[in-house]
């Protein structure tokens, strides 16, 4: 690894965004990049097709302190920016989840993303430069039915990036927000074996509405204007080469119009947009 390219950690590569991310920073060469993934299996995977990769389990405080070791080592001091991609999403209307579900909702996407964006800061306040990337969504910041505890770990994940991004002032380091809509990825398969597991959709006041979402997870038919991956790494990679970064980057038509619809309709009208969708 030489020593003039910066280096970028993206975690959660084993697919979707991350996956495609990682390839397409090694394919450019401007940076080096390091990826992980939870499964070994996926990390062999990812090394078979030239991208470094190592195991991390952001369930796992241990696996994210010797995983973030283990960055450092393979960059040789040369990390830059961290890409805190890695996170799922976990269906069911909020009467029917249990703590623990919320609680593993949370671990991934919220719990382990600031144990390990912590790690990042020690070492990037040392070399007073370094980049912080968090993978929000559109369910970021406007709440969608069945979604409740995916909206709540990502509202939270903008709150916590929000508050870093003041702390940090002066220090060097940067925090933006990628807010994606829908892209084209294994999240729909992964949220159906999270509501298979939690679940109980039979017992459950909204078993003929969860009816319907079985259908949705099991199709393969995009919602409209579904990207692909590299509509997140455009934005990835502007965030990379800017001096400033801006703290958030819609991503996706439906997101950039409820980012506005946010901010002008009363709530009651922003309800019945949301409603019929």
């Amino acid at each position: 690894m030489s020593e003039d390219k910066k280096t970028v950690f993206i975690t959660g590569c084993s697919s979707g965004i991350g996956y495609h991310c990682a390839k397409r920073v090694k394919e450019e060469n401007e940076f080096h990049v390091i990826a992980s993934a939870r499964k070994e299996e996926d990390v062999q995977r990812l090394i078979s097709e030239g991208i470094q990769a190592l195991r991390m389990d952001l369930n796992d405080s241990m696996s994210i302190k010797n995983g973030f070791d283990e960055v450092l080592d393979k960059s040789k001091g040369g990390l830059y920016a961290v890409f805190n991609n890695a996170g799922f999403g976990q269906p069911g209307a909020i009467e029917d989840l249990s703590r623990t579900a919320l609680k593993e909702q949370f671990e991934t996407n919220l719990f382990g993303n600031v144990e390990l964006t912590n790690l990042a800061i020690k070492f990037f306040r040392k070399k007073k430069e370094g980049k912080i990337i968090q993978n929000s969504s559109i369910l970021g910041f406007v709440s969608f039915k069945y979604k409740g505890a995916y909206n709540a770990s990502k509202f939270a994940l903008e709150a916590v990036s929000d508050a870093l991004r003041l702390e940090l002032k002066g220090s060097g380091i940067s925090v933006a927000l990628i807010e994606p809509g829908p892209i084209r990825t294994d999240f729909r398969k992964n949220a159906y074996e999270k509501f298979k597991k939690y679940i109980e959709f039979q017992n459950s006041y909204h078993k003929d509405n969860y009816k319907k979402s079985i259908e949705r997870f099991q199709s393969d038919k995009d919602d409209p204007f579904t990207l692909d991956s590299e509509a997140v790494y455009i934005v990835l990679k502007k965030i990379l080469k800017s001096k400033y970064p801006k703290a958030r980057y819609q991503v996706t038509i439906p997101t950039k119009l409820f980012w506005t619809l946010k901010r002008v309709l009363p709530t009651y009208l922003l309800d019945m947009i949301v409603d019929k969708i």
